[in-house]
């Protein structure tokens, strides 16, 4: 991952780093629509519309991606399609092309590229991407 470093023009900016989201990120800006819901934003308010948290509102309005996190899709492998920015827990995430056309986003990894071919199952191979049960690692202990 790139970090880009800024200059100390005053107190704040000494030492400053972010990330270069245009050395991780694809070209691709609009997130896959079918794996996308609509979030309310509260706001800090309750079902009255009063202030119950202070300091809270405001921001750039998000839609919620959701993840895969169980990797339930067995044996099946897909291609790594796009790299994204997930506003919502502040990380990446890949949009996976499974074989059986069925399309999926998950946390992206150091090491995972456009292109890369990923499988969840207990005969994955250990590599980045890939997804096996812990029940495998348990049985050589």
């Amino acid at each position: 991952m790139a970090i880009k470093k800024y200059k100390s023009t005053t107190n704040g900016r000494r030492n400053m780093t972010t990330i270069d989201y245009s050395a991780v990120l694809t070209t691709k800006n609009t997130p896959e629509k079918s794996l996308v819901v609509s979030k309310n934003s509260k706001a800090g308010r309750n079902n009255r519309g009063l202030i119950t948290t202070r300091h809270k509102g405001g921001g750039h309005k998000q839609k919620y991606r959701i993840i895969d996190f169980k990797r339930n899709k067995r044996d099946i492998f897909g291609t790594i399609s796009t790299i994204e920015y997930d506003p919502n827990r502040n990380a990446f995430i890949c949009l996976i092309n499974y074989v059986d056309g069925e399309k999926r986003y998950i946390l992206f990894a150091k090491g995972m590229q456009v292109g890369l071919k990923v499988v969840a199952g207990e005969n994955a191979d250990i590599k980045v991407g890939n997804a096996a049960p812990l029940k495998i690692f348990l049985k050589e202990l």
